[in-house]
């Protein structure tokens, strides 16, 4: 039973840290856009906003857990030493990725704004699509701090993402 505290106070350490909190950020929100998608009525380019959040939505599952259990090292290639940029290419890729699926969510809102009135009376993905706007949005920021994160703790010399 002891060998299992020192573990234990790690994860508690990860999951406390800044990483932690917007890895789980990431995954609550990448959820909530891909979930709102999915269960509603989508077509066109709004299957590359769900092949985003959905990839994204894995990756930073298989990231999060990997740096929750400190098993970083067993990932070759990428993990040991290279564990935090491995981190930042990451979140830079999926920052990146997500600002056209957020255009791709803005316009598909604003071309389906006018189901909006009361008198409308017609099926209608106006706030479907709204709120996968908004999780987009708030994916894209999550990584866009996590990419700061990484970046100052590269900058300063840092191996380890916490």
């Amino acid at each position: 039973m002891p060998t299992l505290r020192p573990d234990l106070k790690s994860i508690l350490k990860f999951l406390r840290s800044f990483l932690g909190i917007i890895r789980i950020l990431q995954i609550v929100f990448g959820a909530g856009l891909w979930v709102t998608i999915a269960a509603s009525k989508y077509d066109g380019s709004i299957h590359f906003v769900l092949f985003v959040a959905v990839l994204f939505w894995l990756l930073t599952l298989a990231l999060f857990f990997l740096t929750l259990l400190d098993k970083q090292d067993l990932v070759p290639l990428l993990g040991g030493e290279r564990w935090l940029c491995t981190n930042l290419t990451h979140d830079a890729v999926a920052a990146v990725l997500y600002l056209p699926a957020i255009g791709v969510m803005i316009f598909k809102t604003g071309r389906i704004s006018y189901c909006n009135l009361e008198q409308y009376t017609e099926p209608c993905q106006y706030k479907v699509y709204l709120t996968a706007a908004v999780f987009a949005c708030l994916c894209c920021l999550a990584y866009l701090l996590s990419v700061i994160y990484g970046a100052c703790r590269k900058c300063l010399g840092e191996t380890t993402v916490i």
